[in-house]
């Protein structure tokens, strides 16, 4: 249902897999930039990283399931 519906709005396979690579650049650009952030505030910087990190396969597998509509 929320697949038929994405592929409805216009939502293709390639844009949810540009998603993903571009989430993978933004946890590599959040992880780097924790490293330079004051100790008090490494551990929120990590914790953030790591969640943009739960992002990418879970778009790459959207984008692969709206094939079936392409």
């Amino acid at each position: 249902m929320v697949v038929r519906l994405l592929h409805r709005t216009g939502v293709r396979r390639a844009h949810l897999q540009l998603a993903s690579v571009g989430a993978i650049g933004l946890c590599l650009t959040l992880w780097v930039r924790a490293k330079t952030v004051d100790q008090d505030q490494r551990g929120n910087a990590e914790r953030r990283a790591l969640f943009v990190g739960l992002w990418p396969p879970t778009l790459w597998l959207i984008g692969e399931s709206l094939q079936e509509f392409e």
